[in-house]
């Protein structure tokens, strides 16, 4: 069997004396396209956290064990060719004033923009061009991320975090804040990455953002998998009645999910 991209094993982790993950369990193939789904509160920036290394699980328990590629001990800057990461606390970036080409230049790095120590090749820029290209930001290339819409400043963020090619793309809630044609434009973008070859792991609790490419949703309540199957299954109005605690119904239209 090949080794998992992500694996939680009864993964612990407590802030202010409260578990936030609980004993939470699962785990993500290569080249799987993933959603993970639930509630405000249910574990899901902290789950990000976790794989950023900004939280760590509690320590010595048996049986329990985050893994990435089959190992728990991780260098933070070997992790980059292997994950993208575009979370809440990076969306932050785009309040700067380094051009858009320079944004995504610093995914090489792990900065946020080129510092003075940095040595960008020529390859580090072709490639950026490129990554431009795909999410169609190329002729933003010299603007200010601050100058930038908020769908063209998401869009640069993951052109960040893309530059490396790595093997999956972790967006946290990548929707929030744009209107209607940002979020069209957005959705249409990941599903361009899709087929470029690269995993979609979402964390959400908007459903629209489930593109179809995504097969496999797991549900989070209480830092603890609620649900995990095919999509079809694990999106219909009583399952998620139940994980949001309200009644909700679900329809779905070239194969996007609504609800109401």
């Amino acid at each position: 069997m090949s080794i998992p991209l992500i694996e939680y094993r009864n993964v612990t982790v407590v802030r202010k004396q409260r578990p936030v993950l609980d004993r939470l369990t699962f785990s993500i193939g290569l080249g799987e396209h993933v959603a993970l789904l639930g509630p405000n509160g249910s574990g899901k920036s902290s789950l990000i956290k976790t794989i950023t290394r900004e939280l760590y699980p509690v320590p010595d328990q048996p049986d329990a064990w985050l893994r990435i590629m089959g190992r728990e001990n991780w260098n933070i800057f070997e992790l980059r060719p292997l994950l993208g990461i575009v979370s809440q606390d990076w969306m932050q970036v785009c309040t700067c004033s380094y051009p858009a080409s320079e944004i995504v230049l610093s995914g090489f790095f792990g900065s946020v923009g080129i510092w003075p120590n940095h040595h960008v090749t020529n390859e580090m820029q072709v490639k950026a061009r490129e990554v431009m290209e795909i999410l169609e930001i190329a002729p933003l290339a010299d603007r200010a991320t601050s100058e930038l819409s908020t769908g063209e400043a998401r869009r640069v963020l993951i052109g960040r975090a893309l530059v490396h090619a790595p093997k999956a793309l972790i967006l946290d809630e990548p929707t929030n804040s744009l209107d209607l044609h940002a979020t069209r434009e957005l959705r249409d973008i990941l599903r361009k990455i899709v087929g470029q070859g690269t995993g979609i792991i979402l964390v959400t609790h908007h459903l629209p953002d489930i593109i179809p490419e995504i097969e496999r949703v797991i549900l989070l309540r209480d830092g603890r998998v609620f649900g995990d199957g095919r999509k079809a299954e694990m999106l219909s109005s009583a399952r998620l009645s139940e994980l949001f605690g309200s009644p909700i119904d679900v329809a779905a239209h070239d194969d996007y999910y609504h609800a109401w």
